[in-house]
């Protein structure tokens, strides 16, 4: 009997050789991770009135010709997307998944902790973020930035995918609460408004200094101002074994002071020892809402759901290069 679960990195290779996943150029080194696919955007960034779903009857370039597009750029050379703008940019990747194989999209760590929010569209979609069984057709990344401009270029991973086969199924839930007793003496990093552009290409090559400005805490207790970003800390060490995947997600959406989470799929072997991890803090980037909402150490902020893998993969998360294998309160890491 074929182990239902989530894909790990050898079924995903097998999928991409079978045609199931295809795409305008071959798929670049470590674009296969052990239990996702990450999604290179294409050459053109189209700017959007507002955002948009197709629904069951529309494909999304039927919407895209009915007026919605403002103006498009031309990525070929980088082009800027802009705070407070909405852009959509077809991916280079497209599926022919098999009946039994959906899709669901989430962003990249470093993409939720630039507060750049995203989501993924397919044809006749009712859904964000999600392609069903047996789905056949193009991809798109709706991007919009909130707090940093970025330089994009075709190519750039801002998203990533996980293949499920049949229906989701999770093991466990974990909560996840928040740390403000510090990291040598930063409780948390709250972002600067009106920083400068982050190129998407230069890896570690901001001053942090410029884009963040630590929080230094003294009675354990935060007030999240509304509207502005925050990067925290789980205080609960996390671990995904090798059978497993886990997906971040809000502990209580109705709370609606604060949202923590923009970017959710934990591979397998984080926090492994064996793959360099020591248990791993989760980080959480965190919106204030609506009004100023007191946090405080040790409150649950988020939950880790795990699923089941159909098999571990080839090579866990941290024995090739990883930006947050054993990490504790870690900025993207274009800083």
């Amino acid at each position: 009997m074929t182990a239902h679960g989530i894909l790990p990195d050898h079924e995903i290779a097998a999928l991409t050789a079978g045609g199931a996943i295809h795409a305008q150029t071959a798929l670049a080194d470590g674009q296969i991770q052990p239990a996702s696919l990450d999604l290179r955007l294409g050459q053109t960034a189209y700017r959007l009135r507002a955002s948009f779903l197709p629904g069951a009857a529309r494909e999304v370039d039927d919407v895209l010709k009915s007026g919605l597009v403002m103006h498009q750029l031309d990525l070929s050379g980088g082009a800027v997307l802009e705070t407070g703008c909405v852009y959509l940019v077809p991916l280079i990747e497209a599926l022919s998944l098999p009946a039994d194989i959906s899709a669901a999209m989430n962003p990249k760590s470093s993409t939720g902790r630039i507060d750049v929010f995203t989501r993924v569209i397919a044809d006749r979609a009712t859904a964000f973020d999600a392609a069903p069984a047996g789905y056949e057709g193009p991809l798109y990344v709706e991007i919009s930035p909130r707090t940093f401009s970025i330089l994009a270029r075709p190519g750039d991973r801002l998203v990533q995918a996980r293949f499920r086969r049949g229906a989701r199924q999770a093991t466990r839930e974990v909560t996840v609460s928040v740390d403000l007793a510090g990291f040598d003496g930063v409780n948390g990093y709250r972002a600067r408004r009106h920083a400068g552009l982050i190129d998407l290409a230069r890896i570690g090559g901001h001053d942090p200094r410029d884009y963040w400005e630590p929080v230094s805490l003294r009675n354990g207790q935060m007030v999240l101002d509304p509207g502005e970003f925050y990067i925290l800390a789980s205080r609960e060490p996390v671990i995904i074994p090798l059978n497993e995947a886990a997906e971040m997600a809000p502990i209580a959406p109705e709370i609606g002071e604060f949202r923590a989470h923009y970017a959710g799929f934990f591979d397998p072997g984080f926090g492994v020892t064996e793959a360099g991890g020591d248990g791993g803090r989760a980080v959480l980037e965190v919106r204030g809402r609506d009004v100023p909402f007191i946090l405080e150490h040790g409150q649950p902020a988020a939950r880790l759901v795990y699923e089941p893998m159909t098999a571990p993969p080839d090579t866990p998360y941290g024995l090739v290069a990883s930006n947050y294998q054993a990490q504790g309160l870690k900025l993207a890491k274009y800083f």
